[in-house]
Protein backbone atom coordinates (compact mmCIF):
# COMPACT_ATOMS: atom_id res chain seq x y z
CA UNK A 1 0.00 0.00 0.00
CA UNK A 2 1.22 3.37 -0.90
CA UNK A 3 -0.26 6.09 1.88
CA UNK A 4 -0.33 9.78 0.02
CA UNK A 5 -0.40 12.79 2.56
CA UNK A 6 -2.42 15.51 0.34
CA UNK A 7 -5.11 15.78 -1.40
CA UNK A 8 -6.17 12.71 -3.59
CA UNK A 9 -4.78 13.09 -7.05
CA UNK A 10 -5.79 10.52 -10.07
CA UNK A 11 -2.45 10.58 -11.41
CA UNK A 12 -0.88 8.93 -8.56
CA UNK A 13 -3.76 5.95 -8.73
CA UNK A 14 -2.98 5.60 -12.96
CA UNK A 15 0.46 5.50 -11.47
CA UNK A 16 0.12 2.49 -8.64
CA UNK A 17 -1.65 0.20 -11.32
CA UNK A 18 -3.13 -2.87 -8.92
CA UNK A 19 -0.99 -1.22 -5.66
CA UNK A 20 -3.58 0.11 -3.48
CA UNK A 21 -3.36 4.02 -2.91
CA UNK A 22 -4.62 5.81 0.23
CA UNK A 23 -5.03 9.42 0.37
CA UNK A 24 -5.05 11.11 4.00
CA UNK A 25 -5.33 14.62 5.54
CA UNK A 26 -2.42 13.49 8.03
CA UNK A 27 -0.30 10.32 8.37
CA UNK A 28 -2.06 9.81 11.78
CA UNK A 29 -4.60 9.26 10.17
CA UNK A 30 -3.52 5.85 8.23
CA UNK A 31 -2.55 4.65 11.44
CA UNK A 32 -4.45 1.71 10.94
CA UNK A 33 -2.51 0.49 7.93
CA UNK A 34 1.10 1.58 9.13
CA UNK A 35 1.91 -2.23 9.21
CA UNK A 36 1.13 -2.31 6.10
CA UNK A 37 2.13 0.86 4.03
CA UNK A 38 5.37 0.19 1.89
CA UNK A 39 5.71 3.68 0.64
CA UNK A 40 4.85 7.08 2.34
CA UNK A 41 4.28 10.54 0.24
CA UNK A 42 5.09 13.24 3.11
CA UNK A 43 6.92 13.45 5.54
CA UNK A 44 7.34 10.29 8.02
CA UNK A 45 8.25 11.39 12.02
CA UNK A 46 10.29 9.05 13.83
CA UNK A 47 8.10 7.56 15.94
CA UNK A 48 6.00 6.20 12.81
CA UNK A 49 9.28 4.61 11.52
CA UNK A 50 9.12 1.53 14.17
CA UNK A 51 5.69 1.34 13.07
CA UNK A 52 5.80 0.59 9.98
CA UNK A 53 7.59 -2.62 9.25
CA UNK A 54 6.98 -2.72 5.82
CA UNK A 55 8.17 0.57 4.94
CA UNK A 56 10.32 0.66 1.85
CA UNK A 57 10.23 4.18 0.70
CA UNK A 58 9.28 7.85 1.75
CA UNK A 59 9.12 10.73 -0.46
CA UNK A 60 9.93 14.20 1.02
CA UNK A 61 7.62 16.95 -0.56
CA UNK A 62 10.64 19.35 -0.40
CA UNK A 63 13.60 19.84 -3.09
CA UNK A 64 15.65 20.40 0.35
CA UNK A 65 15.47 17.58 2.79
CA UNK A 66 16.58 19.00 5.90
CA UNK A 67 13.50 18.63 8.02
CA UNK A 68 13.48 14.90 6.63
CA UNK A 69 16.72 13.81 7.75
CA UNK A 70 15.89 12.66 11.47
CA UNK A 71 18.53 10.83 13.94
CA UNK A 72 15.95 7.72 12.93
CA UNK A 73 15.83 8.26 8.85
CA UNK A 74 19.17 8.45 8.98
CA UNK A 75 19.51 5.10 10.76
CA UNK A 76 16.78 3.33 8.73
CA UNK A 77 17.36 1.55 5.79
CA UNK A 78 13.81 3.45 4.13
CA UNK A 79 14.63 4.71 0.86
CA UNK A 80 14.18 8.64 1.00
CA UNK A 81 13.72 10.34 -2.11
CA UNK A 82 13.20 14.30 -2.61
CA UNK A 83 11.43 16.77 -4.92
CA UNK A 84 14.23 18.09 -5.94
CA UNK A 85 13.99 20.05 -9.30
CA UNK A 86 10.09 21.37 -8.72
CA UNK A 87 11.34 24.56 -7.50
CA UNK A 88 14.26 25.31 -9.44
CA UNK A 89 12.78 27.27 -12.44
CA UNK A 90 10.20 29.53 -9.76
CA UNK A 91 13.37 30.10 -7.45
CA UNK A 92 15.84 30.81 -10.16
CA UNK A 93 13.38 33.58 -11.05
CA UNK A 94 13.14 34.92 -7.46
CA UNK A 95 16.69 35.09 -7.70
CA UNK A 96 16.90 37.42 -10.63
CA UNK A 97 13.88 39.27 -9.22
CA UNK A 98 15.56 39.93 -6.12
CA UNK A 99 18.92 41.05 -7.85
CA UNK A 100 16.67 43.42 -10.27
CA UNK A 101 15.37 44.88 -7.25
CA UNK A 102 18.61 45.44 -5.18
CA UNK A 103 20.38 46.83 -8.18
CA UNK A 104 17.23 48.88 -8.85
CA UNK A 105 16.60 49.94 -5.64
CA UNK A 106 13.34 49.27 -6.33
CA UNK A 107 11.95 49.67 -3.16
CA UNK A 108 12.95 53.48 -3.43
CA UNK A 109 10.42 53.63 -6.46
CA UNK A 110 7.81 51.81 -4.38
CA UNK A 111 8.00 54.58 -1.21
CA UNK A 112 7.99 57.26 -4.24
CA UNK A 113 4.57 55.90 -6.01
CA UNK A 114 3.01 55.66 -2.04
CA UNK A 115 3.61 59.22 -1.86
CA UNK A 116 2.91 60.24 -5.96
CA UNK A 117 6.02 61.46 -5.63
CA UNK A 118 8.53 61.67 -9.06
CA UNK A 119 11.55 60.34 -7.76
CA UNK A 120 14.01 60.22 -11.08
CA UNK A 121 17.48 58.59 -10.23
CA UNK A 122 20.32 56.93 -11.77
CA UNK A 123 20.56 52.78 -10.90
CA UNK A 124 22.66 49.97 -11.74
CA UNK A 125 21.68 47.36 -13.82
CA UNK A 126 22.85 43.54 -14.40
CA UNK A 127 24.51 43.46 -18.12
CA UNK A 128 28.37 43.22 -17.27
CA UNK A 129 28.00 42.07 -13.55
CA UNK A 130 29.61 38.84 -11.69
CA UNK A 131 27.36 36.65 -9.85
CA UNK A 132 28.71 33.79 -7.79
CA UNK A 133 26.38 31.15 -7.60
CA UNK A 134 26.77 29.15 -4.10
CA UNK A 135 25.11 25.15 -5.38
CA UNK A 136 24.54 24.42 -8.72
CA UNK A 137 22.11 22.08 -8.22
CA UNK A 138 18.45 22.87 -10.59
CA UNK A 139 18.07 26.32 -8.98
CA UNK A 140 21.54 27.23 -9.52
CA UNK A 141 21.82 25.57 -12.74
CA UNK A 142 18.80 27.45 -13.79
CA UNK A 143 19.70 30.87 -12.78
CA UNK A 144 23.31 30.19 -14.41
CA UNK A 145 21.24 29.87 -17.76
CA UNK A 146 18.76 33.33 -16.67
CA UNK A 147 22.38 35.17 -16.01
CA UNK A 148 23.71 34.82 -18.94
CA UNK A 149 20.28 36.08 -21.06
CA UNK A 150 21.12 39.31 -18.64
CA UNK A 151 24.75 39.27 -20.26
CA UNK A 152 26.25 38.48 -16.86
CA UNK A 153 29.15 36.53 -16.32
CA UNK A 154 28.71 33.43 -13.38
CA UNK A 155 30.91 32.10 -11.05
CA UNK A 156 29.99 28.76 -9.20
CA UNK A 157 30.61 26.66 -6.38
CA UNK A 158 29.28 23.23 -6.26
CA UNK A 159 30.16 19.83 -4.13
CA UNK A 160 31.02 17.81 -6.77
CA UNK A 161 33.66 19.94 -9.52
CA UNK A 162 33.42 17.12 -11.94
CA UNK A 163 29.83 17.18 -12.88
CA UNK A 164 28.80 19.30 -15.80
CA UNK A 165 27.87 23.01 -14.88
CA UNK A 166 26.24 24.49 -18.47
CA UNK A 167 26.06 28.78 -18.47
CA UNK A 168 28.87 28.86 -15.60
CA UNK A 169 31.84 30.75 -16.69
CA UNK A 170 33.82 29.38 -14.13
CA UNK A 171 34.46 26.90 -11.52
CA UNK A 172 35.92 28.23 -8.34
CA UNK A 173 36.75 28.21 -4.55
CA UNK A 174 34.13 30.10 -2.24
CA UNK A 175 36.70 32.85 -1.50
CA UNK A 176 37.12 33.94 -5.20
CA UNK A 177 33.72 34.06 -5.39
CA UNK A 178 33.20 36.32 -2.86
CA UNK A 179 36.09 38.68 -3.81
CA UNK A 180 34.82 38.87 -7.39
CA UNK A 181 31.44 38.69 -7.71
CA UNK A 182 28.41 41.67 -7.23
CA UNK A 183 25.75 39.25 -6.09
CA UNK A 184 26.45 36.10 -3.88
CA UNK A 185 23.30 34.10 -4.57
CA UNK A 186 22.95 31.07 -1.90
CA UNK A 187 21.17 28.10 -3.98
CA UNK A 188 22.54 25.06 -1.95
CA UNK A 189 20.59 23.01 0.67
CA UNK A 190 21.00 22.71 4.31
CA UNK A 191 23.94 20.43 5.53
CA UNK A 192 26.19 19.91 8.23
CA UNK A 193 28.74 21.05 5.47
CA UNK A 194 27.04 24.39 4.65
CA UNK A 195 25.37 25.19 7.58
CA UNK A 196 26.66 28.89 8.54
CA UNK A 197 29.22 28.90 5.86
CA UNK A 198 28.76 32.48 5.43
CA UNK A 199 29.68 34.27 8.69
CA UNK A 200 31.49 37.31 9.40
CA UNK A 201 34.68 35.70 7.47
CA UNK A 202 32.57 35.65 4.43
CA UNK A 203 30.88 38.84 4.25
CA UNK A 204 34.13 40.77 5.13
CA UNK A 205 35.97 38.90 2.10
CA UNK A 206 32.91 40.45 0.00
CA UNK A 207 33.41 43.37 -1.92
CA UNK A 208 31.05 47.01 0.00
CA UNK A 209 29.10 46.99 -3.27
CA UNK A 210 27.98 43.78 -3.12
CA UNK A 211 24.82 42.30 -2.56
CA UNK A 212 24.12 38.71 -0.53
CA UNK A 213 20.92 37.07 -1.66
CA UNK A 214 19.41 33.50 0.04
CA UNK A 215 16.60 31.66 -1.74
CA UNK A 216 17.23 28.12 -0.67
CA UNK A 217 17.49 27.42 3.33
CA UNK A 218 18.31 29.50 6.63
CA UNK A 219 20.71 28.76 8.44
CA UNK A 220 23.83 28.71 5.71
CA UNK A 221 23.86 32.02 6.27
CA UNK A 222 24.77 33.40 9.97
CA UNK A 223 22.01 35.86 10.90
CA UNK A 224 24.04 37.73 13.60
CA UNK A 225 27.25 38.26 11.52
CA UNK A 226 24.38 39.33 7.73
CA UNK A 227 23.02 41.86 10.12
CA UNK A 228 26.47 43.25 11.23
CA UNK A 229 27.43 43.15 7.56
CA UNK A 230 24.76 45.15 6.64
CA UNK A 231 24.33 47.65 9.19
CA UNK A 232 28.18 48.63 9.07
CA UNK A 233 27.93 48.66 4.86
CA UNK A 234 30.30 45.60 4.84
CA UNK A 235 28.23 44.65 2.07
CA UNK A 236 25.59 47.04 0.06
CA UNK A 237 22.48 44.83 0.47
CA UNK A 238 20.42 41.52 0.85
CA UNK A 239 17.82 40.37 -0.93
CA UNK A 240 16.62 37.37 1.56
CA UNK A 241 13.83 34.62 0.87
CA UNK A 242 15.04 32.12 3.05
CA UNK A 243 15.71 32.81 6.88
CA UNK A 244 17.49 31.29 9.98
CA UNK A 245 13.95 31.33 11.82
CA UNK A 246 10.91 31.09 9.95
CA UNK A 247 8.32 33.34 9.81
CA UNK A 248 10.45 36.04 10.02
CA UNK A 249 9.49 37.63 13.83
CA UNK A 250 7.95 40.88 13.46
CA UNK A 251 10.22 42.37 15.66
CA UNK A 252 13.64 41.20 13.30
CA UNK A 253 15.76 43.97 12.66
CA UNK A 254 15.50 42.42 8.59
CA UNK A 255 12.03 43.94 8.11
CA UNK A 256 13.33 47.36 8.62
CA UNK A 257 16.51 48.06 7.12
CA UNK A 258 16.59 49.17 3.88
CA UNK A 259 18.87 47.75 2.42
CA UNK A 260 17.34 44.74 2.61
CA UNK A 261 14.11 43.08 0.81
CA UNK A 262 12.64 40.52 2.32
CA UNK A 263 9.94 37.92 1.09
CA UNK A 264 8.22 35.17 3.22
CA UNK A 265 10.03 32.14 1.94
CA UNK A 266 7.94 31.60 -1.04
CA UNK A 267 9.66 32.06 -4.11
CA UNK A 268 9.05 28.86 -5.23
CA UNK A 269 5.26 28.86 -4.33
CA UNK A 270 3.82 28.98 -8.39
CA UNK A 271 1.66 26.70 -9.89
CA UNK A 272 4.53 25.55 -12.18
CA UNK A 273 6.52 24.54 -8.99
CA UNK A 274 3.38 22.27 -7.72
CA UNK A 275 3.01 20.66 -11.51
CA UNK A 276 6.73 19.45 -11.50
CA UNK A 277 6.18 18.02 -7.46
CA UNK A 278 3.18 16.31 -8.84
CA UNK A 279 4.99 14.53 -11.84
CA UNK A 280 7.46 13.67 -9.96
CA UNK A 281 5.65 11.48 -7.43
CA UNK A 282 3.39 9.95 -10.23
CA UNK A 283 7.00 9.18 -12.01
CA UNK A 284 8.41 7.83 -8.82
CA UNK A 285 4.85 5.95 -8.01
CA UNK A 286 5.25 4.23 -10.92
CA UNK A 287 8.94 3.56 -10.92
CA UNK A 288 8.41 1.87 -7.40
CA UNK A 289 5.39 -0.17 -8.28
CA UNK A 290 7.18 -1.35 -11.40
CA UNK A 291 10.55 -2.16 -9.45
CA UNK A 292 12.71 0.28 -11.09
CA UNK A 293 15.42 2.49 -10.10
CA UNK A 294 13.52 5.57 -8.35
CA UNK A 295 14.47 9.49 -9.23
CA UNK A 296 16.07 12.07 -6.69
CA UNK A 297 17.42 9.80 -4.58
CA UNK A 298 18.64 10.97 -1.31
CA UNK A 299 22.51 10.86 -0.49
CA UNK A 300 21.51 10.72 3.70
CA UNK A 301 24.96 11.06 4.05
CA UNK A 302 25.34 14.23 2.06
CA UNK A 303 22.49 15.53 3.35
CA UNK A 304 20.61 15.96 -0.31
Amino acid sequence: MIVVVGKESPAYVEAAGEVPVRFVDTLADASDVFGEMEAVIGRVPPDVLVRAPRLRWVHSPSAGVDADLTPEMLASPVVLTSSAGNGGISLAEHSILLMLMLSRDVPRWMRAQAERRWDHYRHGELAGRTVGIYGLGNSGLDLAAKAKAFHMRVLGVRRRPGQPSPNVDELCDLDRLLAESDFVVVTAPRTPSTLGVFGRDAFARMRPTAYFICISRGGIADDEALLEALRTGQIAGAGLDAHGVEPLPPDSPFWSLPNVVVTPHNGATSDGTVRRHQEIVADNIRRFTGGEPLRNVVDKAAGY
